[in-house]
């Protein structure tokens, strides 16, 4: 219980502190360190990752930094996703998963290091009329959600929502930079815009994985959560008082060395 409570921690501080990608962490604590099958783990990651977007999204919506209607189409899609993810992993045995989840990983260190050594990154929270390729916005700030831009955001949210199902993540390190990019919406509003998607496409893929049969721990997940959550305050009281490029650099390192140890311990199992 203790172990589930500490390691569940890790993840929410992660989460914290990124405002997205935390949940990367999930899976390979969860197999590694506690011992749970991989599509076990998928399951718990999702609720976790869930619960912890969830309060998350609440503290950014008291904030008045969630765009809804964005972020409702977005998860909407992203909740389409998610089964199609789930079948799919039923599909891949847990070596090919586990090999795919690993890549994963450094694909996501690889653009978060990117990220930092960007200034671009650090964009101001200013609304861009001519922001995003399909998406703009008029001069109150409010998105025109032309049918171009609609689909643009479904396509990227299913992408999200099949990457939740199959892996188990929440998908921040997709959504944060495509509503900043596609959408021209502040850094600061599309995290807690994230937030609201990624609660809702992983109580989607929760319940997919649920519904294919699959044991979910409830007890672990309980207790992963608890810690998940304790983690997020933390984690989210530190992030003001670190310089962002520092974090994401470290964030990546970390990702990186866990990657490999999934590696290691996969192919030498």
């Amino acid at each position: 219980m203790l172990l589930a409570v500490v390691l569940g921690t890790l993840v929410g501080f992660s989460l914290g502190l990124t405002g997205g990608g935390g949940a990367i962490f999930a899976v390979p604590l969860l197999v590694y360190g506690i011992g749970l099958p991989a599509r076990e783990a998928v399951g718990v990651s999702l609720l976790t990752v869930g619960v912890t977007a969830l309060v998350g999204f609440v503290q950014r919506a008291k904030a008045g930094q969630v765009e809804f209607p964005t972020g409702l189409l977005f998860a909407l899609a992203g909740m389409i996703g998610a089964p199609l993810g789930t079948a799919l992993a039923e599909r891949l045995p847990e070596l090919v998963l586990l090999s795919l989840f690993a890549a994963l990983m450094l694909v996501v260190a690889i653009r978060m290091w990117r990220q930092a050594a960007n200034s671009a990154a650090r964009l101001p929270i200013l609304v861009d009329d001519n922001a995003g390729p399909a998406c703009r916005r008029d001069p109150e700030g409010k998105l025109r959600l032309t049918s171009k831009c609609a689909l643009l955001l479904g396509v990227v949210g299913l992408g999200a929502g099949v990457l939740a199902g199959v892996f188990g993540v929440g998908g921040g390190f997709i959504i944060v930079p495509a509503l900043v990019m596609f959408s021209g919406m502040g850094m600061q509003r599309a995290i807690g815009t994230s937030l609201l998607v990624i609660a809702l496409i992983s109580a989607s893929g929760t319940a997919s994985h649920l519904f294919a049969g699959k044991d979910l721990p409830l007890e672990t997940a309980a207790q992963f959560s608890a810690g998940s959550v304790a983690g997020l305050f933390a984690g989210s009281s530190l992030a003001g008082r670190l310089a962002g490029p520092t974090l994401q650099r470290v964030f990546a390192a970390a990702i990186v060395a866990v990657a490999c140890y999934v590696i290691l311990r996969t192919f030498w199992q």
